[in-house]
C-alpha cells in the first residue's frame, strides 16, 4: 500500500466570509493535488474563521449536509482529493465545532463534533459532542477525527488507538502561548498511541486571540515529518504504511496495557 501524501494548509482564511474560504480551499485542493497529495487538512473552524461574534455563529452556521458541505464535495471530486475542513455545524437547536471529512470522489465519510470545549468563548457558542471516536477508511488507511483540544486529553487520543486508527486528523486553533501543544504534546501523542497525527492550526490574529502556526505531521516513531511556520503556508508529508506497520511491531505500549489497572481513571 503506497503512502498518503498528506497536505496541511495552515491558514485562517477570512473572517466571516464563507464564500471566500470556499474560494481558497478550492486553490489549496487544486494546488495539493497537482503535487501528488491525496489528502488535503484544514484548520478548526476554516469555513467561516473562528473569532466569530457569539450572536452571529447560529446565523452563519451550515448542516452537515449543507450549501458548502456540497460545495466542497464538487472541489473534492474536482481535484481528485479527500478534503477533511473544520467548520460550525447547526443540527435543529444545537450549533456544533465540527470537522468533515469528504472523500476523494466528492461523498461524504465522517463527521465529528468537537467533544471538549476550550474556554468560555467556545462554551457560550457550542454543544458539546458525545461520540469520542469517528473513523473513516481511506486509502487503506483507518482514519480518525477529532478538533483542538480533544487531543490534549490523553485517553481520547488512546481511544482512537484501541479503536486502531492509523492517520488522526486534528484541526486546531491553537493559540499562544501553548504552543508546546504542537512542539511536544503532539509528537508524543502520535509516539505513544503508535499513530500519526496531522493538526493543522490557524495562524495570526483574530478577534482577541493570537494563533500560533506550527502546524506539523507526526508520525509513530515520534518524528516529526514536516512542520509548518507561524505564517500561512501549506506543508505536505507523507503517512507510510509500512512505517507505521514497523513502528508497531518495535513499539508494545499497547500490547503492555494493563487495562485492570486502570479502573481509577473512569
Amino acid at each position: 500500500m503506497p503512502p498518503l501524501r498528506t497536505a496541511l494548509l495552515q491558514s485562517s482564511g477570512r473572517l466571516g466570509d464563507t464564500a471566500e474560504n470556499l474560494k481558497a480551499l478550492e486553490e489549496a485542493a487544486e494546488r495539493a493535488a497537482r503535487g501528488g497529495a491525496g489528502l488535503l487538512v484544514t484548520s478548526e473552524m476554516f469555513l467561516t474563521g473562528y473569532a466569530l461574534d457569539l450572536q452571529d455563529i447560529p446565523g452563519i452556521a451550515e448542516p452537515a449536509d449543507g450549501m458548502s458541505a456540497r460545495a466542497i464535495g464538487e472541489i473534492a471530486r474536482r481535484h481528485g482529493i479527500a478534503v477533511l475542513y473544520g467548520y460550525p455545524e447547526r443540527a435543529g437547536d444545537a450549533v456544533y465545532n465540527s470537522a468533515q471529512l469528504i472523500g476523494p470522489d466528492g461523498a461524504p465519510l465522517a463527521n465529528y463534533r468537537k467533544t471538549h470545549l476550550f474556554g468560555c468563548f467556545e462554551q457560550d457558542a457550542f454543544t458539546p459532542g458525545d461520540t469520542p471516536v469517528v473513523q473513516a477508511e481511506l486509502n487503506g488507511l483507518r482514519i480518525g477525527i477529532m478538533i483542538c483540544y480533544d487531543v490534549e486529553f490523553p485517553e481520547n487520543v488512546r481511544a482512537h488507538a484501541l479503536a486502531g486508527t492509523d492517520l488522526l486528523l486534528v484541526p486546531t486553533a491553537q493559540m499562544h502561548p501553548f504552543q508546546f501543544v504542537a512542539e511536544q504534546l503532539v509528537p508524543v501523542r502520535a509516539f505513544e498511541n503508535q499513530m500519526y497525527i496531522a493538526y493543522v492550526n490557524r495562524t495570526g490574529p483574530e478577534g482577541e486571540f493570537e494563533f500560533v502556526g506550527l502546524s506539523c505531521l507526526a508520525s509513530p516513531d515520534g518524528v516529526t515529518r514536516t512542520r509548518a511556520g507561524r505564517g500561512e503556508e501549506t506543508v505536505v508529508g507523507e503517512v507510510d504504511p509500512e512505517l507505521l506497520r514497523a513502528s508497531r511491531e518495535a513499539n508494545p505500549y499497547l500490547r503492555d496495557r494493563r487495562p485492570g489497572l486502570y479502573a481509577s481513571l473512569v
